[in-house]
């Protein structure tokens, strides 16, 4: 039986092809938050070679997961069976071992086990049921059981950092991305939607690469009325979403939405303390759950401005859709947005996510420096200044083990960037507080990274030593 269609996620598959195709057993874990494309990866990749595939339900107690497991089971059976309903989840796995072993052949059998962690109820035992499923029956057959969850953070500590019956024995884990700028255009062509790339990368900064909310996208509209459309019409997919996406990752959800709004405020980030005093939570194990718990499943990053110790760590905000939310939408009544994507919120608004796009993307950048065999590291550079010298700020340093330091401005705007005197004054200013604050004795080269290239004039010409543009961020890694 064919396929579907899969776009991108090539290594992802190359990991289940090569599952597939080895003999013994794998317990593989595919996480990726809400929406991303797990189970469709899952199904698509296997599809009409599923022996038996089963989903949690969110709220479900106890009693409703077993109803639903037999309910799947029984469908499964050759012929009506006279097996009594499980009433244990130890009960239900030993009756899915006895059902394969009566089905068993020398193909391949897989498993896949959907919304995991919704099946871990209270007082269920569901975890060490499992523990018995895959140690006495599963591991020793020639099987792969996919355990699939969009609570990353979950899986992690439940799963795959286990320290009873399931300690270590994860032999495959995936974890899925947004789509790259250059997996979102392959997915529109493959709906027979053609955008140019400026409108692709303008949808991008909005609402990310989550392939559910691109496939809301129809033909003949344009980038600002497609999220229009979607993010402010009363019955548009992702009106709700903010909330209902955090709500069905994290227990306790409330601090996770107080982290991530104290962040949106922040643009460039902020350490640990800063995040604390602005969301009003209290320090402690909690507090550094939810820090872990939104990084694992790709809401926000730490990182280390340049020259800084662990502790001078900072947190920045990186999910488009729960910026473009807490910027635009969160205001819910009275929103004009032609009014808003005309104006001078919307201009600024874009230049900083064109920012963050572009650290997506580093791989891409890398690829148009003709760098990408060199080792590089990423950072930032702040400085607070002197009484005698202003501060700066460099929002992205990739700095190079050939003794090259690239000083990134990024510039997002539907022409070509044209650089002032004044423009070109403060990149230098940039480069020499940088070079008296760390001494470094490698070579800067201030680099422009635009949706459509730099205009060569008497200020470019001998300061901008290289350039990348928009299209060279669509380029596959």
């Amino acid at each position: 039986m064919e396929k579907k269609i899969i776009i991108g996620r090539k290594h992802e598959q190359q990991q289940l092809q090569d599952s597939y195709q080895s003999s013994g057993s794998d317990l593989i874990t595919v996480t990726g938050r809400r929406r991303i494309g797990k189970t469709y990866l899952v199904r698509s990749y296997f599809h009409g070679r599923m022996d038996f595939e089963l989903s949690g339900i969110l709220n479900g107690d106890l009693k409703e997961q077993l109803q639903n497991f037999d309910f799947i089971l029984r469908s499964r059976e050759r012929k009506t069976s006279k097996r009594k309903a499980p009433e244990t989840w130890l009960e239900a796995f030993q009756q899915l071992s006895k059902h394969l072993d009566s089905a068993r052949n020398n193909k391949k059998h897989v498993i896949f086990i959907d919304e995991f962690p919704w099946m871990d109820t209270h007082k269920s035992n569901f975890l060490g049921a499992f523990d018995w499923f895959w140690n006495n029956w599963a591991s020793q057959k020639n099987i792969i059981v996919i355990i699939c969850g969009s609570a990353a953070s979950w899986m992690v500590r439940k799963v795959i950092n286990n320290r009873g019956g399931l300690h270590n024995r994860v032999s495959k884990r995936i974890h899925l991305d947004p789509f790259t700028l250059e997996e979102t255009e392959a997915f529109f062509r493959s709906r027979n939607i053609e955008l140019n790339r400026y409108q692709i990368a303008t949808l991008y900064m909005a609402i990310g690469g989550v392939p559910h909310y691109l496939k809301e996208i129809t033909k003949g509209e344009s980038a600002m009325q497609a999220i229009h459309r979607i993010c402010f019409d009363k019955k548009g997919l992702l009106v709700n979403e903010f909330d209902n996406l955090y709500a069905s990752l994290f227990h306790n959800a409330a601090n996770h939405i107080a982290v991530v709004k104290a962040l949106a405020k922040k643009r460039k980030g902020l350490g640990r303390s800063a995040v604390l005093l602005e969301s009003k939570l209290k320090d402690g194990g909690t507090f550094s759950a939810v820090l872990d718990e939104l990084e694992l499943s790709g809401f926000i990053e730490s990182y280390l401005p340049f020259g800084k110790l662990k502790k001078d760590k900072l947190y920045r905000l990186t999910d488009e859709f729960s910026l473009f939310y807490l910027t635009f939408m969160h205001r819910k009544k009275n929103v004009n947005w032609e009014q808003l994507s005309a104006g001078p919120v919307w201009k600024s608004w874009s230049g900083y996510t064109f920012e963050s796009l572009c650290m997506k993307h580093l791989p891409q950048v890398k690829q148009a420096l003709g760098i990408s065999s060199v080792y590089t590291e990423y950072s930032s550079f702040i400085s607070k200044g002197t009484s005698g010298s202003d501060g700066t700020q460099i929002d992205l340093l990739i700095d190079r083990k050939d003794q090259v330091i690239n000083l990134c401005e990024m510039k997002f705007s539907e022409h070509p960037f044209i650089m002032t005197k004044a423009y070109a004054a403060n990149i230098r200013h940039k480069m020499a507080v940088f070079k008296n604050e760390t001494k470094t004795k490698k070579a800067i080269f201030p680099t422009i990274i635009s949706s459509f290239g730099i205009v060569k004039n008497e200020h470019s010409v001998g300061l901008i030593q290289q350039q990348v543009q928009l299209d060279d961020l669509f380029q596959a890694k």
